[in-house]
């Protein structure tokens, strides 16, 4: 059984770009989590979106959980991620909630637990000089310079998106 992660998320992730001076802006909107509806209502392009699946992985002498970051135009290709890794499959939604703490579509693209890898898609930062997610809530969205969000979260870069 898994420990679930503590805190309110939406205030840590606040105060972890806070702390480490990230040029970033919280939007107050309805609570949406389809990646289109949020972009259009951030007025941000749907490639900026930060989309985040919750995934497990085994194989390869690997058994643990990994948060995959795309784009939100982008559909996950867990066979790459697969070879990259292990074999990918999503997780439960207990997993999930005790893993991030957050609701189905309001996961940022930060990993506040010990046991969750963070693998993004760098297509993701290669198009805008900004990403766009939902910040632990379904009503609040952050708008983060891209390289302020490589720069703290550090995440390990794979190709995994569907390349068709």
């Amino acid at each position: 059984m898994l420990e679930a992660v503590e805190g309110n998320i939406h205030q840590r992730l606040c105060a972890l770009l806070d702390e480490h001076r990230a040029r970033y802006r919280v939007m107050a909107h309805e609570a949406v989590g389809q990646c289109e509806a949020v972009s259009a209502i951030r007025g941000t392009a749907l490639g900026q979106g930060a989309k985040a699946l919750v995934c497990k992985v085994k194989g390869n002498g690997v058994n643990q959980h990994v948060l995959a970051i795309l784009a939100a135009d982008r559909q996950a290709d867990l066979a790459s991620l697969a070879r990259h890794i292990g074999k990918a499959s999503l997780a439960s939604p207990a997993e999930v909630d005790a893993l991030t703490a957050c609701v189905f579509g309001a996961i940022p693209p930060f990993s506040f637990h010990p046991a969750l890898r963070l693998v993004a898609d760098p297509l993701l930062f290669e198009r805008f000089p900004q990403i766009a997610f939902n910040a632990g809530r379904l009503d609040r969205s952050i708008i983060l310079d891209t390289e302020d969000y490589l720069h703290i979260a550090r995440p390990e870069i794979a190709t995994f998106r569907r390349l068709s």
